[in-house]
């Protein structure tokens, strides 16, 4: 009997292991494909004058000891922005509970416009979402934004839920390599990515250091989501490997601190110069390991003097990053949603061919992302 039940548990083990198999072969087979993309932007426009005029009044102190931090407001590449909040609102003091409520109702209606966006694109209702991938490091919300406008938008209650805070401006493209090898763990499944950032809120006239200043000249609002699925024969892009890499002792390059007031921007002035002479090697190795040839990068742009080090960095020509630079122009550095506005805005363009998508967050760490573009 022992023998007889051990056969049987054998046998049923070599099952699982090639139910396992199959299921890997599957998944190994299946390219994940982009379905749709779609982004959302808030109702209220920041025009760049109108936010230096703010500055210059809230930062006055600031300003006499660095006249030459008004240049910030020229330089930065920026027309205007977005946010959820009018620019009255940023004319008076607000503390930890009044910033989180503006996140929490900003953020749920940016979401439900993203989403929506994106599930109609592909062709599907919130029912038929499989896993939810939510991205944001602007607010803090339990439960998590996927849970709080889970009923309005029809997610089902057995959609897994996965909620990753902290990655910062490469949010965007870490989630979307998240969200890929969930696709592609599942075949047939459907992933929905979101991401979803609201900077202005953490606009702070309490404390009138010079990473304040800069990113009141910098920031804007925004979100981003997009479809994925693993299965043979779909058309769209199709999203490859992933990868990320962090340098050591580099925590103090960008990140937020907390305190009663709310969030308070890390951002070192050294950032330019670090992406010019360390960037290189970390991409070198990620299009060597992923195979691909004389790819096209779309990357992230987090400020005029960013993207002019990621060219310089890469070998671009200088100007190379266009897209990167209207969508700078036209919406400021919105954090993670950025770098997918300007995929968007490639696709709508024609992009064809392999491209990395890349960008730089917290850690400080570099996220990258293959895709091919083109193939139906």
């Amino acid at each position: 009997m022992n023998g007889a039940n051990g056969g049987g548990g054998n046998k049923a083990c070599l099952r699982g292991v090639r139910l396992v198999m199959d299921r890997n072969k599957t998944a190994a087979s299946s390219p994940v494909t982009m379905l749709s993309l779609a982004t959302a932007l808030p109702p209220h426009v920041l025009e760049q004058s109108a936010v230096a005029d703010i500055a210059r009044r809230v930062y006055a102190k600031p300003f006499a000891r660095y006249p030459k931090l008004a240049d910030v407001f020229i330089n930065a590449g920026i027309e205007r922005r977005y946010s959820v909040r009018p620019i009255e609102w940023f004319d008076t003091p607000h503390d930890w509970p009044e910033r989180t409520k503006a996140y929490l109702h900003g953020a749920e209606a940016l979401f439900i416009a993203a989403a929506q966006a994106a599930l109609t694109r592909a062709g599907l209702t919130a029912r038929d979402v499989d896993v939810i991938v939510t991205v944001s490091s602007t607010g803090i919300a339990t439960p998590s934004l996927e849970a709080r406008v889970g009923t309005q938008l029809g997610f089902r209650p057995s959609a897994t839920r996965v909620p990753v805070f902290g990655l910062g401006c490469a949010g965007g493209v870490s989630g979307l390599s998240i969200g890929a090898r969930l696709a592609r763990a599942a075949p047939g499944e459907n992933v929905l990515v979101v991401v979803v950032e609201l900077c202005t809120l953490a606009f702070r006239s309490d404390r009138g250091v010079k990473a304040d200043v800069i990113s009141t000249a910098l920031f804007g609002d925004g979100a981003a989501a997009a479809v994925l699925r693993a299965e043979q024969g779909e058309t769209g892009v199709r999203l490859g490997a992933g990868a990320e890499h962090t340098w050591p002792n580099t925590l103090d390059v960008m990140g937020w601190t907390v305190d009663p007031a709310g969030f308070g921007v890390v951002l070192s002035r050294s950032l330019p110069r670090f992406i010019e002479q360390r960037l290189a090697a970390p991409a070198r190795r990620f299009v060597n390991a992923a195979k691909l040839m004389t790819p096209q990068f779309i990357c992230h742009p987090g400020g005029a003097k960013v993207l002019d080090a990621i060219e310089s960095a890469l070998e671009l020509q200088k100007g190379t990053l266009r897209d990167e630079r209207e969508v700078l122009r036209g919406h400021g550095n919105m954090s993670a949603p950025s770098v997918l506005f300007v995929l968007e805005r490639a696709l709508k363009r024609g992009l064809r061919g392999s491209a990395v998508l890349a960008a730089l967050g917290p850690g400080f760490t570099a996220s990258f992302l293959a895709l091919e573009a083109g193939n139906g």
